[in-house]
């Protein structure tokens, strides 16, 4: 088994649509609407096949709570190959203006990991699972 997708409410779907298409590669599927429930969906392609839904719909309110103080969803991972990796796409996002929630760290589970937030404040781990023959 696997997970299939995560999805996302948000009320600004083709700006985080933008986001995660230029700064992670994601390939968008055409745009679904429906019209009478005023519901509008894409679906976000990764290159390791895995998706995100991001959907809008009129009335969706944003979770009050701040980031990691909540039940549910707390955050979800990018994976990349290295320690380089993880160190050059941060650096990336930085310039870009994304906000940086968390710099380039090793974790107590093994992960070299940064977190970041996309537009809408969700937080978003990239992360390599990198032996020290990778590090170079």
């Amino acid at each position: 088994m696997h997970i299939e997708h995560l999805a996302i409410w948000t009320n600004q779907l083709e700006e985080l649509k933008e986001f995660y298409v230029m700064h992670f590669g994601a390939i968008p599927n055409e745009k679904y609407s429906n019209h009478q429930k005023k519901f509008s969906s894409y679906f976000l392609e990764f290159d390791s096949g895995s998706r995100l839904e991001i959907m809008q719909m009129e009335g969706i309110k944003k979770n009050p709570l701040e980031p990691n103080q909540h039940t549910g969803l707390v955050h979800f991972a990018i994976g990349v190959d290295s320690r380089n990796e993880v160190d050059a796409v941060t650096e990336k996002l930085h310039a870009a203006g994304v906000i940086i929630y968390s710099q380039p760290r090793t974790t107590g589970d093994g992960y070299y990991e940064s977190v970041i937030e996309d537009p809408d404040g969700n937080l978003i781990e990239i992360a390599s699972k990198a032996t020290n023959d990778q590090i170079g």
